[in-house]
């Protein structure tokens, strides 16, 4: 039974060392910006696509205080739609997996691996204003945030694209819907996967999140429920 025993030290050294890492890298939120106390508080939402979320904002916050050369010129590309999904992740990676059942592990240990990180690029989807119907089977979540929250997330958001002659560079369709790819700064890495970005534009606005337990969509929204008290639309 010894072996037994090993098992289960190991496990729960494991699961110590997993506890203390989240711990330690937890990013605190904003109490100035979240909770808003605002009355025109802004509703945005994530969506988990099962590997990846996003970032879905209203298409008007776009051309508002915050927002600079490369939103505002996508709010116009985009101007046929009420909301505007925002991806982000390697980018030979990205393209070629628009489900999990589509992994390609050698393509994905080069962007999770390669020194200095990888070329990353982010994807902008036009969304109608029913987002339970454009994602029947996707988890997804109402956030409240505050107008100096949105802004600070508007303009970190906005640095994420590379801009040539202060246009945002497009880069090819994207992986479903009326979308597009776009050049992008930031460097992917196992230490900076498409979650942590998606969490770092919602700390942005003020919320607490923990990189190590967003590593995974499951884990954010998880992470958002019980820290940010952020909701769950219900499936139709």
């Amino acid at each position: 039974m010894r072996w037994l025993r090993r098992i289960g030290l190991t496990a729960a050294g494991l699961f110590l060392a997993f506890l203390l890492a989240a711990v330690l890298t937890a990013r605190p939120g904003d109490l100035t910006l979240y909770p808003p106390t605002d009355a025109d508080a802004r509703t945005i939402h994530l969506v988990s696509h099962g590997w990846h979320s996003g970032v879905v904002l209203p298409r008007a916050a776009l051309t508002e205080e915050g927002a600079g050369t490369a939103l505002r010129a996508i709010a116009i590309r985009f101007r046929d739609y009420d909301n505007i999904e925002f991806g982000w992740g390697e980018a030979r990676f990205y393209r070629a997996t628009p489900t999990v059942t589509d992994v390609d592990w050698v393509l994905a240990a080069k962007a999770l691996f390669t020194p200095g990180g990888a070329d990353g690029v982010v994807q902008v989807v036009g969304l109608p204003d029913d987002l339970r119907a454009t994602f029947p089977n996707a988890e997804i979540v109402s956030i409240r945030v505050s107008p100096a929250g949105l802004g600070r997330l508007l303009a970190r958001l906005d640095a994420n694209f590379r801009l040539e002659g202060l246009q945002p560079i497009e880069d090819g369709p994207g992986l479903y819907g009326p979308s597009l790819f776009y050049a992008g700064t930031g460097r992917f890495s196992f230490a900076n996967v498409c979650n942590h970005w998606t969490a770092g534009l919602l700390n942005a606005a003020g919320l607490p999140v923990a990189p190590v337990i967003d590593t995974y969509p499951r884990g954010l929204i998880l992470d958002l429920s019980w820290r940010s008290g952020a909701t769950a639309l219900p499936p139709r």
